[in-house]
């Protein structure tokens, strides 16, 4: 008869308040581009979907509003058609992060896990209105408020999944914790900024050239790298800082992401 076990893999909330976790910004890199070639057609696929989610969100609301242009002349209007979209949208966009945390840990991943953790869509919903509305008045006070709370949320939505936390808990533990290392957090979020910046250089280059369609193709073909590689950088660095449980089982291949209850089926 196999037998299971509870795994820890990788930090835990304890040692994540005290800063009891290292960050190797150099590894963490690597092992998200190694990981991203691997696992980034789900990713792609499930962000495609939420996309095409979104604009379709947009557009009737737009309709119903009076047309983008009443909106883009309207502060209030475009605030509203913001936090419509947020809500329809980060439901399924939490299962995008969660694919960047299953990757961290070994499990193979599937398009259809973006409609997995829908029972939380509320909370998720309500966290990402909640750090959307912080990083907006910190930018807007001093721009460094912003910065430093944009980089200090960046893993709430995991902790609202696979912690149950609620957001007020998460947004409070995420902030504890990554204020320990947060210049060096800054810095792989700040890598892979550089990355999306010289991907965008031949479609600024080209824009007004007949070879506009050639960079526009070079940098949609980074964005199908990039995109991934963002999301398993925050997996690999969830795992380090707060890790996860995964259910085991003895003699077992690494685990796979078909259970998405408390503690994860390996």
């Amino acid at each position: 008869m196999e037998k299971k076990s509870i795994i820890q893999v990788g930090g835990n909330i304890e040692s994540a308040v005290k800063g009891d976790f290292t960050i190797d910004n150099q590894a963490i890199l690597k092992e998200a581009w190694q990981k991203t070639l691997h696992s980034r057609l789900a990713i792609n696929l499930g962000l495609l979907f939420i996309l095409v989610l979104g604009t379709i969100v947009s557009l009737i609301v737009s309709d119903y509003m009076g047309g983008f242009e009443v909106i883009i002349n309207d502060p209030k209007a475009t605030m509203i058609l913001n936090v419509i979209v947020t809500l329809f949208i980060w439901p399924f966009l939490a299962g995008v992060e969660m694919m960047g945390v299953f990757h961290a840990v070994g499990m193979k991943t599937q398009p259809k896990l973006i409609f997995s953790f829908l029972k939380r869509g509320s909370w998720v919903a309500v966290c990402a209105l909640l750090t959307s509305l912080l990083i907006s008045i910190g930018l807007q006070l001093f721009l460094l408020p912003g910065i430093f709370l944009a980089v200090s949320l960046s893993l709430v939505i995991p902790l609202v999944v696979e912690k149950k936390l609620s957001p007020v808990k998460a947004i409070v533990l995420s902030v504890k914790a990554l204020r320990f290392n947060w210049f060096k957090i800054f810095s792989v979020y700040l890598m892979l900024f550089s990355m999306l910046v010289i991907s965008l250089l031949p479609l600024v280059f080209l824009a007004q050239s007949e070879f506009s369609v050639i960079g526009g193709v070079i940098f949609f073909f980074c964005l199908s790298y990039l995109a991934p590689l963002y999301y398993n950088a925050k997996g690999i660095l969830y795992r380090e800082i707060f890790g996860l449980q995964i259910l085991g089982t003895d003699g077992e291949n690494p685990p796979s992401s078909s259970n998405t209850n408390d503690t994860f089926s390996a």
